[in-house]
């Protein structure tokens, strides 16, 4: 397979392989020559485009051809623009998605004495300030020393955020930490504040609720005098209280997952956003719950989110969901459709259409149940939405304090982050899955080389289960775990 036609009524292929200048190609049963030289996972013409006409891919069109492309042409930046616009108006036109069905899975989880459920033991030292990262990431070293049973790792989350902030931009670092002391993954948690912060720990405790002692601790710095000593103590009485939990059988239908991709390349559409989407499908029919985020990378193919909303006010939700975000770019004069990266267009992506509608295939063929503010915690099962940046690291960390339990990221071009939750590394093309083999945890480009869809769905969830279960993924594996908050406001 040199070329790959994605839809029937696609008027671009992907290239699988480079193809040299002046090769002949086959897509559908009919013959054409490239033009020029057609880079792996970039687009060539299969048939005559005219100037201000309709470049196709995935069955929608992805943008405006800027001048006349002649069939067998590389198609890309340089002869295609965005045919978006700004705001929009949308009308519901609900289409019939079904909620998947599937039989109950298990896998080997903690069961948490609130009734929550985490896949990993791990003890967490959050700051509530920037100013105490170091002593957070001090006392997270010399605390692992006596991390015992079913304690996996004592790790501390630095942030600079928790003061000098105002409005919604405090709330929401209020929220997101807030989320993580609460998140069922951390069997014990230190919160260590300063003491002066705005969002010191007497502020918090409000956002926090109801906790159990034992299971969460807190040290403000300035009130003690030996505050790395003192929280090391305090996190030795986390781990005496979390190591003696053990995992046992959990139905996948607590399983929450988070969706996210990064890097994407002219693959990403093809292979492992689609898997992705199977992934959740198959999550879903088990009475799980899946999280899909990145908001301006939805932009181009909203409406085939909008319209497997269950019901028109999720639908109004999601708009708002849109414009919104819209307007955020507004608001700081950016424009709003110049989102791909200059890693997306050398792997293929060419405007935003062409990515989000790669992108939005994580979502699988589920409805849409539930769509959530940023810093709100999933409260229904199946597919939800979350309000967040494209950012690697804000989103997976959006996503984590959402209550995701891991983070699926696909991505084309590769990446080391991690995030709060284990984030597991989604390839589109064993190329990068070959190369970057301590980065990459799953390999999707075994799609475009002969393998079937839905059994590499089934390995995938299996995969899944078992990092539910207790395996580490690669960024796991290498010590990494990255926060990152959403800052929005100005900076006292």
């Amino acid at each position: 397979m040199t070329i790959l036609k994605i839809h029937e009524n696609d008027n671009v292929a992907v290239a699988i392989d480079t193809i040299p200048a002046g090769e002949q190609v086959e897509a559908g049963g009919e013959k054409l020559t490239a033009l020029q030289e057609i880079p792996a996972g970039h687009k060539i013409a299969l048939c005559n485009i005219g100037e201000g006409e309709s470049v196709i891919k995935y069955g929608c069109p992805i943008g405006n051809a800027k001048e006349d492309i002649k069939k067998g042409d590389w198609v890309h930046t340089h002869n295609v623009k965005t045919g978006l616009g700004d705001l929009l108006n949308y009308t519901y036109q609900p289409v019939n998605a079904k909620m998947p069905t599937g039989k109950e899975v298990f896998f080997q989880g903690f069961e948490r004495p609130d009734g929550k459920v985490g896949v990993r033991n791990e003890i967490w030292v959050i700051p509530t300030v920037g100013c105490v990262n170091n002593v957070a990431n001090a006392i997270s070293r010399a605390a692992n020393a006596y991390v015992k049973g079913s304690v996996e790792e004592v790790i501390s989350f630095p942030h600079p955020y928790g003061c000098s902030q105002m409005g919604d931009d405090q709330e929401h670092t209020r929220m997101i930490l807030a989320d993580l002391i609460n998140h069922p993954n951390a069997g014990g948690v230190l919160v260590l504040g300063l003491g002066c912060e705005n969002s010191n720990i007497d502020v918090l405790k409000s956002y926090i609720g109801s906790y159990d002692e034992n299971r969460v601790k807190f040290l403000v710095c300035q009130e003690s005098e030996d505050e790395i000593a003192d929280g090391v103590e305090l996190v030795k009485e986390l781990i005496a209280y979390a190591a003696p939990m053990k995992r046992v059988p959990v139905s996948a239908s607590k399983l929450i997952i988070g969706l996210k991709c990064g890097g994407s390349d002219g693959f990403s559409g093809i292979t492992a956003n689609p898997l992705v989407g199977k992934f959740s499908d198959l999550l879903i029919g088990a009475g799980g719950t899946t999280i899909l985020t990145e908001v301006p990378e939805m932009f181009g193919a909203e409406t085939l989110l909008m319209n497997r909303c269950e019901n028109e006010a999720l639908f109004d939700k999601t708009v708002t969901l849109i414009n919104d975000f819209k307007n955020y770019f507004k608001s700081h004069n950016q424009t709003i459709y110049e989102n791909p990266s200059p890693g997306n267009k050398k792997g293929g992506i060419s405007t935003l259409e062409d990515k989000s509608l790669g992108c939005t295939q994580k979502s699988g063929s589920a409805p849409v149940r539930g769509v959530l503010h940023y810093g709100e915690r999933v409260s229904t099962s199946g597919l939800n939405l979350l309000c967040a940046p494209g950012n690697d690291l804000v989103a997976a960390t959006a996503l984590a304090a959402s209550g995701a339990h891991i983070v699926l990221f696909t991505t084309g071009r590769g990446t080391p982050f991690a995030s709060p939750v284990p984030t597991m590394k989604i390839s589109s093309n064993s190329k990068l899955a070959d190369h970057k083999s301590n980065w990459i945890d799953f390999n999707a480009g075994v799609l475009v080389e002969g393998k079937a869809m839905d059994e590499t769905a089934r390995k995938l969830f299996d995969f899944v289960m078992e990092i539910a279960s207790g395996r580490k993924v690669c960024s796991e594996e290498a010590g990494f775990h990255d926060m990152a908050i959403f800052k929005q406001g100005v900076t006292l």
